[in-house]
């Protein structure tokens, strides 16, 4: 049964769902973050930031705790291929094998076409990859999309 929090402004229902977001690895990029706490919070989600400087483990204790439907992984420092190899099979191993990973910034570092470095992150398990220059309306739409929200 879907669980109603509220209605949009075309009177469809729209149900409001947990996401985790955070900086990963040793980024300590915080604007950013704060922006997209801002920004999804303002599309209807319950957003759980777990800051910058995260770990794996961090964002998936916090998706369990939280009962989270997705995951919004943030690296400005270039080095988001290396913090996040692995992260979803960690998920499956904690049981969230479900759960939404998305994953967007400057992740790579030096100069790389964007579709090699979306390939790298879909191969790695992420449902989908942001580039730096992705207007944020485009992953809040996505992620109503990928989590079925707007009936």
């Amino acid at each position: 049964m879907i669980n109603c929090s509220q209605f949009n402004a075309k009177g469809s229902i729209q149900v409001k769902a947990t996401v985790v977001i955070g900086v990963i690895g040793a980024d300590c990029h915080a604007v950013g973050n704060r922006i997209l706490d801002h920004v999804f919070r303002e599309a209807g989600f319950d957003v759980v930031n777990i800051g910058v400087l995260s770990s794996q483990e961090d964002f998936i204790a916090a998706a369990i705790e939280t009962g989270a439907k997705a995951m919004l992984v943030s690296s400005l420092y270039g080095h988001g291929e290396i913090d996040c190899r692995g992260l979803r099979e960690k998920c499956q191993e904690a049981g969230l094998s479900d759960i939404v990973l998305y994953v967007g910034g400057n992740l790579v570092v030096g100069k790389h076409d964007f579709p090699e470095v979306e390939a790298r992150f879909l191969e790695m398990g992420f449902d989908r990859v942001f580039s730096p220059e992705t207007p944020l309306d485009v992953a809040v739409r996505n992620l109503h999309e990928d989590l079925g929200l707007v009936v």
